[in-house]
């Protein structure tokens, strides 16, 4: 698709959840012409998923936290899309960007699925917003049908209005699980319990950060009065380690775990429900971050994040990033690292406090993901027979013989010898546990030539 020097914007926003959504709508606040690329038909990202207009929700509000945020932000998107300043490019799903000789190319499958026909957006400089998603620790019996991320579990509630299950379980590791089963207790959901592997003793130990952020202690105090009111009880320092039933949930085994999250014998204690929404936290989504060629580091959860610097430049010229995408924080941090961005690809100076806020936001995200990180110990969880890879089939007995057996020592080699992370999600989903079994300790991040599915045809008509 030809681009001619007209269509080029001055800088181009991937993704449209918090981050995206602010750094759009503040460059344009200052002059800059946007384009604002993303793959939901609405913008606000998974964070402020909204029904399908034909549910005729009337508050979808009452399913968000800090929902007059992203409704002042949307506001603003109207009258800049309105007036022409920005370009909401909805059911874009950008599986490459490319450096031209004048300026970046956006290079998208549309459609609410990506089938229908292909894009490209030009401009001069980038935005990557690109969000987060779940990270999922593998254990006996997480494929039965009423498994689902506790993401998901949240996801389903706010676009449809559903919950997984009537006695839901909350299981994994992180605060999303403290929000998600408040979700669906106040939706109708009986929730007996949240099981959080970690602990929350470690915000104890940095109080100057818990003083200079006293919005996050008022959120997780909210919490626990939310959990109270409806009888749901919250056990730290242990995992589901079982699920019972075979065409659906029946039952759960919790289990208490050591500092290393290795069960502890006789402890295990069945649960009766009929689902459970499980996640360990978030992993950065990098895919275009680091096609790119973009420097990441190592956070304190064990993830891979962009390195960036004070005004959230990444280590290639001319490419911002902002959000989860340089470390998991939160809706309040993601919405300030985008106008700070903003500003700077704007070459307006970044007011201190908009600086200061930032910062104590990332020291903050800092410490929550040192808490709940996972331990080493939790692969004693996994049974032979558990499967790790869910798209091949791949078992943790099959990855303990090629490493024991076969001498395989990095997941690269664990995947030709068994196919484990070679399926549909590329090992978005399986590469963290395959790469524990294989005994890295700090996985390289993820690199794929490109961020989603695209047919052979669409690479074909980009080469002519």
């Amino acid at each position: 698709m030809p681009i001619s020097p007209s269509d080029t914007h001055d800088l181009a926003v991937i993704g449209a959840g918090p981050a995206g959504l602010a750094a759009a709508v503040t460059a344009a606040d200052l002059g800059l012409t946007v384009a604002l690329v993303d793959a939901a038909a609405r913008p606000g990202g998974q964070f402020y998923r909204q029904p399908a207009a034909g549910l005729g929700a009337a508050r979808p509000q009452a399913l968000h936290h800090s929902w007059g945020a992203f409704a002042r932000r949307a506001g603003r998107l109207d009258a800049h899309r309105a007036a022409g300043r920005i370009h909401h490019y909805t059911e874009h799903h950008v599986w490459a960007v490319t450096r031209e000789a004048a300026h970046w190319a956006v290079h998208a499958a549309t459609g609410p699925d990506g089938a229908g026909a292909r894009a490209e957006v030009a401009a001069h400089k980038v935005l990557l917003a690109t969000g987060a998603y779940e990270r999922q620790l593998p254990f006996p019996g997480w494929t039965v049908p009423g498994v689902v991320g506790a993401g998901g579990a949240q996801a389903m509630l706010k676009a449809g209005l559903v919950v997984p299950g009537r006695r839901i379980v909350v299981a994994g590791s992180g605060p999303l699980l403290l929000a998600v089963a408040g979700s669906l207790a106040a939706a109708g959901a009986r929730v007996p319990v949240v099981v959080e592997a970690g602990g929350y003793a470690g915000y104890a130990r940095v109080p100057r950060t818990l003083a200079a952020n006293p919005r996050k202690l008022a959120e997780g105090a909210g919490h626990a009065v939310t959990l109270r009111r409806y009888g749901v009880r919250l056990r730290t320092h242990s995992a589901i380690t079982a699920v019972h039933g075979t065409d659906r949930v029946e039952a759960v085994t919790l289990t208490r775990l050591d500092r290393d999250w290795r069960p502890v014998a006789g402890t295990g204690l069945r649960i009766p429900c009929d689902a459970l929404a499980v996640g360990h936290g978030l992993v950065p989504q990098l895919d275009l971050a680091t096609a790119l060629g973009c420097a990441t580091r190592r956070t304190p959860d064990g993830t891979a994040a962009l390195v960036l610097d004070g005004r959230q430049r990444t280590s290639v010229d001319g490419v911002w990033a902002a959000g989860e995408t340089g470390g998991v924080g939160g809706v309040e941090l993601a919405l300030t690292e985008g106008e700070v961005a903003a500003y700077d690809i704007a070459r307006r100076a970044v007011g201190g406090v908009l600086r200061r806020r930032r910062d104590r936001l990332r020291r903050f995200a800092g410490v929550m993901a040192a808490a709940h990180a996972p331990r080493a110990g939790w692969s004693d969880w996994l049974g032979a027979d558990t499967e790790v890879c869910r798209c091949e089939e791949v078992t943790a007995g099959q990855i303990r013989e090629a490493v024991g057996g076969l001498g395989a020592r990095d997941t690269r080699t664990v995947k030709l010898l068994t196919r484990a992370g070679m399926g549909w999600c590329q090992s978005r989903v399986c590469g963290p546990a395959v790469a524990h079994l294989a005994g890295e300790s700090e996985p390289a991040a993820g690199r794929r030539l490109l961020a989603c599915p695209v047919t052979l045809g669409e690479l074909a008509r980009e080469d002519r």
